[in-house]
């Protein structure tokens, strides 16, 4: 069974066994599956997800990033004897049964990250498009490229008023740092967040059991949001609304 090692330097401190389907979460708090105990490392700093026979390490959009072989990566498929860097700690990924090449997912497996790889597509497409548009082939300026306004969160339950959207990433959780503070038992500390990117608004899940809804859907990985979704974490129901010009 692959499995990854925790070391310090040359000490080694556990090691974490991957089940088939199954998430290891890595990370300062504990109800991370893999405790990293630095500040350099963030409450909920990166995660493996076994997808199919592939193992993908993701970070969580962590302060200090998360290195494969001295590389920075946003998400990797992992190899056998690949050395992921978090903060000061080392995690060898062990697959001694898969030596060789890192395994990615067969087409049915794919499936199940459909929506994060959708919504990467849809942000490349957008840099594309305002990359075109910051250099006409006229030879013409440009026209002053107009921002557009900020999203607005609106409470249908377990709070009362509206939130306008104006940081590049809100955390929803029960930590007390997170910008929207939520109820229930199996909601997990940072549970979501919420991400302004230039393709739009995305919500990702983080951590719990209990997954965020969207429009009464579980969301496992990334959804991009649209006007009017409904979204629900815990005890509270937010409506998301496109600010108007």
């Amino acid at each position: 069974m692959p499995k990854v090692i925790l070391k310090f330097r040359d000490n080694t401190i556990a090691e974490f066994a991957i089940n088939k389907g199954g998430t290891l979460s890595i990370g300062r708090l504990n109800d991370n599956q893999i405790v990293v105990e630095n500040l350099a490392v963030s409450g909920h700093h990166a995660k493996i997800d076994a997808v199919g026979d592939g193992y993908l390490l993701t970070d969580l959009q962590s302060k200090n990033s998360t290195f494969v072989n001295k590389e920075k990566v946003a998400s990797h498929w992992l190899a056998h004897n690949d050395e992921i860097t978090i903060g000061k700690h080392t995690l060898v990924f062990v697959d001694e049964a898969g030596a060789g090449q890192a395994k990615k997912p067969s087409m049915g497996d794919l499936e199940k990250t459909m929506v994060m790889d959708t919504a990467m597509h849809r942000e490349m497409l957008a840099k594309g498009a305002k990359a075109a548009a910051d250099s006409p082939s006229s030879g013409q300026p440009a026209p002053a490229a107009q921002s557009a306004p900020n999203a607005v969160l609106t409470y249908l339950a377990g709070g009362s008023g509206e939130m306008e959207i104006t940081r590049k990433l809100i955390k929803i959780g029960k930590a007390p740092e997170n910008e929207i503070k939520v109820g229930g038992f199996l909601v997990g500390a940072t549970a979501a967040t919420i991400s302004k990117r230039p393709a739009g608004y995305f919500l990702g899940y983080v951590s719990g059991f209990t997954k965020p809804k969207v429009n009464g859907q579980a969301v496992k990985e990334s959804v991009q949001l649209k006007d009017y979704d409904t979204i629900e974490v815990g005890n509270v129901k937010l409506q998301f609304t496109m600010g108007k010009p």
